[in-house]
Formats: structure tokens, sequence, C-alpha cells
């Protein structure tokens, strides 16, 4: 009986080693799909198909990596973010509500400069807005929620720049870290989330 369940425990292991060893073959077997059929056109670029090291930890444990990892990662992309040299965190929130509301932007069509925030996509935002993803939380009514302190306004640039830093396999893409909105856009998007006159305060 004794021998039964330990060859049985065995069995298991070697069961998991062999999915664990699958999971990684078809993972290099799809990066090696994505880089014989993505070609660069535009601005679309083919080093966008190599992660970092932190995409590649996301991707190999699941999103799920240790803690000493988390720690070390998360305090690497905070170091990166680049704050204003002015100490203003905020834009003008009606030009944020435009690249909240806009998807375009890193396709082989669109011109550099160009990028939207895409942020409907993934959160409510503005009670005037109908449709909107789930993906990630609720915004509605941020800034009157949270309050419209220095420190919070230095949050908002921060986690739009870089959402990775506070939390490392975060679906919400490194706006600032990746280049696709720049400094006066963060500040426009961080507007909107935390002027009181934004729609998204009322």
């Amino acid at each position: 009986m004794r021998k039964a369940i330990v060859f049985a425990g065995v069995a298991a292991v070697a069961a998991g080693c062999a999915t664990m060893q699958d999971e990684a073959a078809y993972r290099e077997q799809a990066v090696a799909w994505m880089k014989r059929d993505f070609h660069a056109r535009g601005m679309a670029k083919t080093d966008r198909l190599n992660q970092d090291e932190l995409q590649r930890a996301c991707t190999q444990y699941n999103n799920n990596p240790p803690e000493a990892l988390v720690k070390r990662v998360e305090a690497a992309e905070m170091a990166g973010i680049k704050l204003p040299a002015d100490g203003k965190y905020l834009g003008d929130w009606k030009r944020g509500q435009r690249i909240a509301s806009s998807g375009r932007g890193m396709t082989w069509s669109d011109k550099p400069g160009a990028a939207g925030g895409s942020c409907y996509n993934c959160h409510q935002l503005s009670p005037q807005q109908p449709s909107f993803g789930t993906i990630g939380p609720s915004l509605r009514g941020y800034g009157k929620t949270r309050g419209y302190t220095a420190e919070n306004r230095k949050y908002v640039y921060q986690r739009i720049y870089n959402s990775k830093a506070f939390s490392m396999c975060s679906t919400m893409p490194r706006f600032g870290h990746s280049g696709t909105l720049n400094e006066q856009q963060i500040k426009d998007v961080a507007a909107y989330l935390m002027d009181p006159a934004s729609p998204v305060n009322q």
C-alpha cells in the first residue's frame, strides 16, 4: 500500500513537471511563430516581441512570481519613473479626456506622438461615457473619492507612467516607460482623473 502511494506521488510530480515543460515549449513555439509572421512596418517594430525581465517573469510564473522577485522588480520599475521637472503632475483635463477616449497609437499606420490612452477599454471614467471595459476597476469619481491631495496627484501620475511599479504583473500598460504617452499627455490624463472640474468627478 505504501509503495503504491509513493508511486502515485512520484507519478503526480512527474506529470506536473511534464506539464510545465509542455507550457514552456508551447510558449517558445508561439514566440517563434510571432517572430516568423510579424514584420516591421511604420512605427510597429519587431522589438516589441522581445520580453524584458518583468514580462518574462510574469509569463514564467503565470502572473504570480516569488515575493522577493516582485519586490526587486517593482523597486527597479519605480526608480525608472521620470517625474516632471516642474513638479506639476496635472495638465489640462480636457486634453486628457480626448487622450483617454482615443484608442489610436502604436500601430503600423499611426504617426509617432498620435497615441491615445485607450482608457475606456478597461475602465469606467466619466458617467457620460456609456461604453467601457471592466478589466480594470471603475475610476468614476476618482479624485472626489480619494481626495485632491498633492500625494494623490503624484501617485496618479506615477501609476499612469508605470503601473507595474505598484503591481508587477498588472495588466495596465506602462504608458511612460514604453513611450506610448509623453510627459504632457500623462499630466493631461492625470488631470482628467484628479481635476475637480473633470466630468470624472461630477
